[in-house]
């Protein structure tokens, strides 16, 4: 709930400094929540790890539509969606390099006696836990097929 409010308190400071871009971000993300809090299911109520993961499906999302918008050849719009998502990206907690990723995933193998490639959703399951929002889920499994093959 805490981060809710920050959010908030940014789209108002963003509001009366006129950043439009760090505005767009974070009415994205004001949508999202209202979206998730008021979904089928919902209880009107959100804890601050779900908010992290719409902000990383967000953040994800803006950055595949500026590959999608340099493919085609416009850049203007790539721009925008990159700057999009630098300004989601206050709001998720540190990212791993990719160094220390390995090294957690090496501990994690290490733990689940995995040694096989078919041992990879063991892993997959227990790494997604421990690093939920510290990386990519794509990178993680990549790694993953790497140190058991």
């Amino acid at each position: 709930m805490e981060l809710e409010k920050q959010i908030q308190a940014d789209m108002v400071s963003a509001m009366k400094a006129k950043e439009t871009v760090r505005l767009a971000a974070l009415r994205g993300i004001k949508a999202a929540i209202l979206l998730a809090k008021t979904s089928e299911g919902g209880n009107g109520e959100i804890s601050d790890a779900d908010i992290v993961k719409i902000i990383g499906k967000l953040v994800k999302q803006r950055k595949e539509s500026a590959e999608i918008y340099s493919q085609q050849n416009r850049p203007e719009l790539a721009e925008n969606e990159l700057a999009e998502a630098a300004a989601m990206e206050v709001y998720l907690p540190k990212q791993l390099s990719e160094a220390e990723v390995e090294e957690e995933l090496k501990k994690i193998i290490a733990e689940t006696g995995a040694s096989k490639i078919s041992d990879m959703g063991k892993v997959m399951g227990t790494a997604t836990k421990r690093l939920a929002g510290q990386a990519d889920g794509k990178l993680i499994s990549t790694l993953v097929r790497k140190l058991l093959s």
